[in-house]
């Protein structure tokens, strides 16, 4: 019976080293594909952190939204992990900074498991909720957008939100496939 508890704790303490360490690797690869930037003329860059938020939620769930939140924090405290080595902030509440909120609920949203038999449906419900939680990093950014450049809704949505909207729906899409390969070649169980 002592045998049994010790195999389980040991077990235990596995799956948590592992969430831990999956946890630092994805706020690592946010922090890594949020200097991978070029700005368009609305002054927010072009990144894949779309991409690796959605990677977080798809493959982490809890532990993938924890990884967005570590991110965040420490861009928050000063460390340089936004877009062109920023950090601080003044990059919170700056005119991009409703985005960088807006992937928390692009992470939940993303995270949310779905328990259905059918895979084909279960992919497809997969792929719809990382576009709702899309769609709130965008309703953020954009509001934040107009509401700090003075611009208005309307203008701040064709400025800096429709310019990016197909490079984020592509960056949602690779993330769901990419956290899939990864679900399976690493027989992940988070």
């Amino acid at each position: 019976m002592a045998k049994v508890a010790t195999a389980e704790k040991r077990s235990n303490r596995t799956l948590l080293t592992r969430r831990i360490a999956y946890t630092a690797v994805l706020t690592a690869i946010i922090a890594v594909t949020s200097q991978i930037a070029f700005h368009l003329p609305s002054g927010i860059p072009v990144t894949l952190q779309t991409f690796s938020v959605a990677l977080s939620g798809y493959f982490g769930g809890i532990w993938g939204v924890a990884a967005v939140f570590i991110y965040l924090l420490l861009g928050l405290v000063g460390v340089p992990v936004f877009a062109y080595f920023k950090g601080g902030f003044s990059a919170i509440v700056g005119v991009t900074g409703g985005y960088l909120v807006g992937f928390i609920p692009m992470a939940i949203i993303s995270a949310i498991p779905v328990r259905v038999k059918n895979n084909a449906l279960r992919h497809t419900l997969k792929l719809f909720l990382g576009l709702v939680g899309l769609a709130f990093c965008h309703l953020f950014g954009a509001l934040w957008f107009g509401y700090t450049s003075g611009s208005g809704v309307e203008r701040a949505f064709a400025v800096a939100s429709l310019p990016y909207l197909v490079k984020d729906v592509a960056s949602v899409f690779g993330g769901y496939v990419l956290s899939e390969i990864l679900k399976k070649r690493l027989k992940a169980s988070l």
